[in-house]
């Protein structure tokens, strides 16, 4: 079943990877309820699964995402991510290698169960003169079609950041778009705000001061403007190595701006400088914006809705059924909206 669902296209050995991936992760899943009940397993692991299940059972009850039995299951798979997901792009361009598969639709990445696998794959997309970039994924979302587990990978954030996991993974159960991962994880990630921000009140906990979210959105603001001109640096006829050289500024103006930010502003807190000093590439550039493109939209929507998960919910479904660019026009008004304050 499992090589029916992937692209026809791909080649024997990605098909062989993924399908050998999902099911070790399958065989390796267990009730998080024998794990805490077993008084020989790591305590601190014991613990933290105990919170989970607070909060996966607050999902259902009061954010109405799906009551099934997805985190209510551990595997540990002994690494420190489930997949590695490949970026490529052109040299010159930001339009991404995309691949599509029957359910989950397009996406602007391929994903590797094995970290050299992932490697593998880079390096051949270098010698081709492609940008490329690796990342680490700690979690993700089957859409339902299997159980997913609270996975070992997913337990070194502490009980909120693996409580906000669970909250995001679920709305991808919840509401899926095919071939819109901007819609997709905009909207997850409003759920998984959200739903944080309902469960830290639940708890009787103070909001959160939201420091880390606004560096967040201003670094995150920062790449995006890089990107916007980088964009329009490709559209001019530049011979390639002039090409190279004004693209090579743009991404050294981003390393400034980013740390005038980081010392005039953040009081020098260095939490993006590993990302900032690592290489520079097209391809690194493709996560940001696809997470937060759509979040003012989602939380106006909700507003409308007076705060009811199961209308938010129903609204969603009706922009996510349009056509695709009347789905990002109806976005587009209701960020409008929340910039109106209508």
């Amino acid at each position: 079943m499992l090589l029916l669902l992937l692209n026809g296209c791909s080649s024997v050995g990605y098909y062989s990877q993924l399908a050998s991936g999902q099911w070790q992760l399958l065989r390796a899943r267990e009730p998080v309820s024998s794990v805490i009940a077993d008084p020989n397993r790591d305590q601190k692991l014991r613990a933290h699964l105990a919170q989970s299940q607070k909060a996966r059972s607050f999902a259902s009850q009061q954010l109405h995402l799906p009551d099934n039995q997805s985190y209510r299951l551990y595997a540990d798979i002994g690494r420190p991510y489930v997949v590695w997901n490949v970026f490529v792009t052109p040299e010159f361009s930001l339009k991404p290698q995309n691949h599509c598969f029957p359910v989950a639709g397009c996406v602007a990445y391929r994903g590797y169960y094995s970290q050299s696998a992932a490697r593998g794959e880079a390096a051949l997309q270098r010698l081709q003169g492609m940008d490329v970039s690796i990342g680490g994924v700690e979690a993700y979302s089957t859409l339902g079609w299997f159980s997913d587990p609270i996975i070992s990978s997913m337990m070194g954030w502490g009980d909120e950041r693996l409580a906000t996991l669970i909250f995001h993974e679920l709305a991808h159960q919840r509401v899926y778009v095919k071939d819109d991962t901007e819609f997709n994880e905009s909207f997850a990630t409003f759920v998984e705000q959200e739903g944080t921000r309902q469960w830290r009140a639940y708890r009787s906990l103070p909001p959160d001061n939201g420091k880390q979210a606004q560096q967040r959105d201003q670094f995150i603001q920062l790449v995006l403007d890089t990107r916007a001109r980088l964009e329009k640096l490709y559209a001019l006829p530049l011979p390639p190595e002039q090409m190279r050289q004004r693209k090579a500024a743009e991404f050294e103006r981003l390393r400034v701006e980013y740390r005038h930010l980081r010392d005039n502003q953040w009081a020098g807190d260095k939490g993006y400088d590993a990302w900032i000093n690592a290489p520079l590439n097209n391809a690194r550039l493709l996560p940001f914006g696809l997470y937060d493109q759509w979040v003012p939209a989602f939380s106006a929507l909700f507003k409308q809705m007076g705060g009811d998960w199961v209308r938010f919910y129903a609204q969603v479904e009706r922009v996510g059924a349009l056509p695709v660019e009347e789905r990002k026009a109806a976005l587009k008004v209701l960020v409008e909206s929340s910039i109106s304050g209508a």
